[in-house]
C-alpha cells in the first residue's frame, strides 16, 4: 500500500474509532507501517479533526521524526516496541473504552464470553497494571507481553490492539469493548459464565472459524 493510501485508511479508521465510541476528544491513538516507517495520528488533535497529511511520519529504527509538522501521539513509545517486538504488525491502535476501562479498574480480567470475542481476540488479553502514561516503563510493559498478545489491557488507562492491518486491529479493538460490555451487563443479572480451554480449542478447530480469521487476515 502506498503511503498516502495508508494515510487515507488512517483518517478512515480514526473515524470508525470516534463513531463507535471506543475514544473521546483527543484521546487515543493509532498508527500503520509502510515499510521502515510508521505513520502516528499527532498530538492533541481529535480523529475527526485530522486530514492525511497530520499523520506524522516516524523512523521505526531511530524513532526520528522524518515526515510532517506536527508532534507523535505522546504514546508513541508503546507503538514502537509493538513495531520492533513483531515484524508481522502492520498497525496499533491505543484507545480508551469505556467498559473495558470500567471493568479492568474495578480489578476484573476481560474474558470470552462468547465466540466472536475468541475468534478475533483468539482470547489473549492480558492485564497490566496501571503505569503513569507516556513512559518507557509503560512501553516496557506492553513489550512484554505483546509477543504472545493481540490485545492488551491497560489498567485505569485503556487498551491496545495489534493487527497486520489497521482493519484487524480496528475490530479487534472492537471485540475487547464488545466482550466488556456483556461481562458488565452478565455481572448485573447473574454470574458470568465464561467459555472454557476445551470449548475455545473447539472454536479454534473449526474449518468456518478458521476461514473467518483468514479473512480478516487478508482483507486490507
Amino acid at each position: 500500500m502506498r503511503d498516502e493510501e495508508l494515510r487515507i485508511k488512517l483518517v478512515e479508521y480514526g473515524q470508525r474509532l470516534m463513531a463507535e465510541g471506543l475514544v473521546t476528544g483527543p484521546g487515543g491513538n493509532l498508527s500503520a507501517r509502510a515499510g521502515n516507517i510508521i505513520y502516528l495520528s499527532p498530538s492533541g488533535l481529535a480523529f475527526d479533526e485530522m486530514g492525511a497529511g497530520d499523520y506524522v511520519g516516524m523512523d521505526l529504527n531511530s524513532g526520528e521524526v522524518i515526515e510532517g509538522e506536527g508532534r507523535p501521539t505522546s504514546e508513541y513509545l508503546v507503538h514502537l516496541v509493538c513495531y520492533r517486538k513483531r515484524s508481522d504488525i502492520g498497525a496499533v491502535v491505543h484507545t480508551h473504552p469505556r467498559y473495558t476501562v470500567a471493568l479492568s479498574s474495578a480489578g476484573h480480567d476481560i474474558k470470552a464470553m462468547f465466540p466472536d470475542f475468541h475468534i478475533y481476540t483468539h482470547s489473549k488479553t492480558p492485564h497490566i497494571d496501571y503505569i503513569t502514561v507516556n513512559t518507557q516503563e509503560l512501553a516496557d510493559a506492553v513489550e512484554g507481553v505483546v509477543e504472545d498478545a493481540n490485545v492488551i489491557v491497560l489498567r485505569n488507562h485503556g487498551a491496545v490492539a495489534i493487527g497486520g492491518h489497521l482493519k484487524e486491529a480496528y475490530y479487534r479493538m472492537a471485540s475487547l469493548e464488545e466482550g466488556a460490555q456483556v461481562q458488565l451487563l452478565a455481572m448485573q443479572v447473574g454470574s458470568p459464565r465464561f467459555l472454557t480451554k476445551g470449548e475455545l480449542k473447539e472454536l479454534d478447530d473449526l474449518a468456518t472459524e478458521k476461514y473467518r480469521r483468514k479473512l480478516l487476515e487478508q482483507s486490507e
